[in-house]
C-alpha cells in the first residue's frame, strides 16, 4: 500500500512538474517573441519592416534604422540628458538610502521604531496622490525645465532604505563596537566596514534604482516641457507616437522606431550582467527580517 502511494505521489509531483514548465515556456515565449520582433525589425530595411507582419529574423538586413536615429533624429542629445540623470540620481540615491538604513540599525537612536513606521506609510501612499503637491513645489523651487528636478525625484525611496538596513543588520553590530573602541568614528565605520559587507545590498539597491531612472517617463513628462531637455523615452515616445514633433522631412518607418527602442534598450542590457550574482544574493539576503 505505502508503495502504490508513493508511486501516486510521485506521478503527481512529475505531472506538477511538467505542467510548472509548459507554463514558464509559455511565459518566456511571451517576452521573447516581442523582443526579437524588435530586434528583426531594427534590422530590416525601411520598406520590410512597414510589412504588418511578425517577424522574427530581419527581413533585407539593414542597418540604415540605427543611421538615421544617430544622424537625423538628433537622439544624441536626450540619450546624454538620460545618462546624466541615471548616473547622477542613481548615486546619489544609493548613498542616502544607505545612510539612512545604517542610522536605523542602531539602537539608541531616539524614535527609531517611529521612523520606520513612518518610511513604511509613504511605502503606502500612490505616486498619482503627490504628483500635483510635487509639481508645485518644483515650480516654486523654479526647478521646472531642468534636469536637476528628475535627480531629485525620487532621490530616496522607502524600499531602499529598508532594504539597505536588512542588509546592515546582517553585520554583527559588536564589529562597530570594537571599531569604535579602536578609535573609528562612525563615517569610518559606515565606509569601510558596513559599505563593503554589504556589496550585495548596494548593486540590489543600484539595480532597482538605474532601471528606474533609465526608463524614468512620467516624472520627465510631467516636469520637463523644453525638448532639448527631453530624456530618451520623452524623445521616443515623440518618435514613435507624435511623428510631427521629429524634426525630419521623411516618413519614420518602422525600423527607425525599434533601432531607437534597441538603443534604448542596449544599456540595461550591459548593465545586469555585472552585478547579476550580487543581485540574486542582494534579494535572498535583504528578505531578512528583524
Amino acid at each position: 500500500m505505502n508503495g502504490e502511494r508513493f508511486d501516486r505521489l510521485g506521478w503527481k509531483n512529475k505531472c506538477f512538474d511538467a505542467l510548472n514548465i509548459i507554463f514558464l515556456l509559455v511565459l518566456m515565449l511571451t517576452m521573447i517573441i516581442p523582443f526579437l520582433n524588435v530586434i528583426s525589425l531594427a534590422f530590416s530595411s525601411g520598406l520590410a519592416s512597414m510589412q504588418p507582419d511578425i517577424i522574427l529574423f530581419p527581413k533585407e538586413f539593414s542597418v540604415e534604422g540605427f543611421t538615421i536615429v544617430w544622424k537625423s533624429l538628433d537622439i544624441w542629445r536626450p540619450l546624454m540628458n538620460s545618462a546624466i540623470v541615471t548616473v547622477v540620481g542613481t548615486v546619489l540615491h544609493v548613498l542616502l538610502s544607505a545612510l539612512a538604513g545604517y542610522v536605523l540599525i542602531h539602537p539608541h537612536v531616539p524614535g527609531r521604531k517611529v521612523m520606520v513606521t513612518f518610511i513604511l506609510i509613504t511605502m503606502m501612499v500612490p505616486q498619482e496622490a503627490v504628483m500635483i503637491p510635487l509639481y508645485v513645489v518644483n515650480k516654486d523651487l523654479h526647478l521646472i525645465n531642468t534636469l536637476s528636478v528628475l535627480v531629485l525625484s525620487g532621490l530616496v525611496s522607502g524600499f531602499s532604505i529598508l532594504l539597505m538596513r536588512n542588509f546592515f543588520m546582517n553585520v554583527p553590530y559588536e564589529m562597530s563596537e570594537s571599531a569604535k573602541i579602536d578609535g573609528a568614528g562612525e563615517f569610518r565605520i559606515f565606509l569601510t566596514m558596513y559599505m563593503r559587507l554589504a556589496t550585495a545590498g548596494l548593486a540590489t539597491v543600484t539595480l532597482f534604482e538605474f532601471v528606474g531612472r533609465w526608463n524614468m517617463f512620467t516624472p520627465a513628462v510631467m516636469f520637463i516641457n523644453d525638448n532639448m531637455k527631453y530624456t530618451l523615452q520623452v524623445a521616443l515616445k515623440s518618435m514613435i507616437i507624435d511623428t510631427s514633433s521629429v524634426s525630419s522631412n521623411y516618413l519614420v518607418t518602422t525600423n527607425v522606431r525599434m533601432a531607437g527602442i534597441l538603443i534604448s534598450i542596449i544599456p540595461l542590457l550591459a548593465v545586469y550582467p555585472f552585478v547579476q550574482k550580487y543581485f540574486m544574493k542582494g534579494i535572498m539576503l535583504g528578505a531578512n527580517k528583524e
